[in-house]
């Protein structure tokens, strides 16, 4: 049986480790809308090694993709979110953090905890158009499985 989740961030106690987290539900995909294609490309590409998904960016005319993060041109306004990227140890947010500085990002929160929760290890960065870009380690957890695969049903 499931347990409800808070829907109020204020509402979570001081200990949260016993709290059961479910992703890959919510979302089906995010999308940014770029000024610079290619700065962006350089951005993601460094952020996306330093998190260890090397060769993870697929491109087509105008636009790219790193898993469910789609990135193209805005033909007005770009596009402001904050993400937030999962990292499996404190040592990739650090790499996470010098790859995205040196890839033409801005500091936005050196590595280092958090008080969101106990464990909660993050760093942020603003990618060339003003997007807060975040990676975090929530601390040591056992996951069911590293990723969700979807394949087409045969009918």
């Amino acid at each position: 049986m499931m347990r409800p989740e808070p829907t109020d961030w204020k509402t979570f106690g001081p200990d949260t480790r016993a709290m059961e987290f479910h992703r890959g539900r919510l979302f089906d995909h995010v999308h940014l809308r770029v000024r610079e294609l290619e700065a962006s490309k350089r951005f993601y590409q460094a952020v996306a090694a330093a998190m260890g998904l090397e060769g993870a960016i697929l491109e087509r005319q105008g636009s790219f993709a790193i898993d469910e993060l789609y990135i193209d041109v805005a033909g007005g306004e770009v596009t402001r979110v904050h993400l937030a990227f999962q990292a499996p140890d404190r040592e990739t947010v650090q790499a996470f953090h010098r790859a995205a500085l040196a890839a033409g990002g801005r500091d936005n929160g050196a590595p280092g905890e958090r008080p969101y929760h106990p464990g909660y290890y993050a760093a942020f960065v603003l990618d060339p158009d003003g997007n807060n870009v975040e990676a975090v380690f929530h601390g040591p957890a056992t996951r069911s499985a590293p990723s969700v695969v979807l394949t087409p049903a045969q009918g």
